[in-house]
């Protein structure tokens, strides 16, 4: 099967490299794991490293990164064998009339591309691929950053899943690069923000449904919540003023007060749940086809 090279770039904008004292660490894929390259079979050249330059000047369109949902995913994979097809939701619109909107949900769908990655369900990717490419035509990804995608191609249709998360690390700095060229670094943000929560709302989900202390414990990351909504307090006026994003300013507060527990506690089952409650929620609301006045 072919992917198209700018799914797989819109699964990059949200793959900024773990916040280390926040989150959980990704787990290292183990050998002999179906991740593994079939015998016989060529593996494919990575895409050349970004210059320190480069890395430097991508870097400082978002100094504090989050957790991709691929990384909560991989540290929930260290602690269970969640099933992850059972987390797969009904295809959403592709047409909306808000770039705010647009691209919250392009972040949803990036998460909604990585719990296929974790199922290693390449129809999936397929399938979401062809709503991200609709719903990301308007951010105008360069041609350069979209060439770079062909080595993250032939890492997925080889089945080489490991080496195509490192790869997707290296091209998100690109990507944000580009991003900030054209003027759209607020983009950067909703769509990192689109995939959080649509990430953490999986996560939760699984967990709420398996409660244990250990996997809770998963959910702490109170300065990344913080993080968060100081972005979306310094985004322009007009931007603030999203009907969508002036629902998720007031439930981002509640989201902190439910992850910022001890280190040495995991939140309640209950609490758990609420906090599946209110992720869902604002991914449903993402997704809803907005009333235009």
């Amino acid at each position: 099967m072919t992917h198209s090279p700018l799914f797989i770039l819109c699964l990059a904008l949200a793959a900024a490299p773990l916040a280390r004292a926040e989150a959980p660490a990704a787990a290292a894929v183990p050998a002999g794991s179906a991740n593994a390259s079939a015998p016989g079979s060529a593996a494919p050249s990575a895409s050349p490293s970004l210059t320190a330059g480069q890395m430097k000047e991508a870097a400082r369109v978002d100094t504090v990164t989050i957790p991709s949902p691929g990384e909560l995913m991989t540290a929930l994979n260290k602690e269970a064998k969640p099933n992850w097809q059972s987390e797969y939701r009904p295809p959403i619109p592709t047409l909306y009339n808000s770039r705010v909107q647009i691209a919250l949900n392009v972040g949803t769908l990036i998460a909604d591309g990585y719990i296929a990655l974790e199922a290693e369900d390449s129809q999936q990717i397929k399938n979401l691929g062809k709503d991200i490419i609709t719903l990301a035509k308007s951010l105008a990804v360069s041609e350069s950053v979209i060439a770079r995608g062909n080595s993250i191609v032939d890492f997925a249709d080889n089945n080489e899943w490991s080496a195509l998360k490192e790869e997707l690390e290296a091209t998100q700095n690109e990507v944000k690069l580009a991003l900030e060229q054209q003027h759209d670094t607020d983009l950067v943000s909703l769509v990192t923000l689109g995939g959080w929560i649509r990430g953490t709302a999986v996560v939760s989900s699984w967990i709420a449904s398996n409660y244990t202390p250990e996997t809770a414990k998963l959910l702490r990351q109170p300065g990344i919540v913080a993080n968060m909504r100081q972005k979306l307090a310094s985004l322009p006026e007009k931007v603030q003023a999203d009907p969508l994003l002036r629902k998720i300013a007031p439930a981002l507060e509640e989201i902190e007060a439910l992850v910022s527990f001890p280190t040495d506690k995991a939140p309640t089952e209950e609490q758990v749940v609420k906090l599946k409650e209110i992720t869902s929620g604002l991914v449903t609301e993402m997704a809803k086809k907005q009333e235009t006045k």
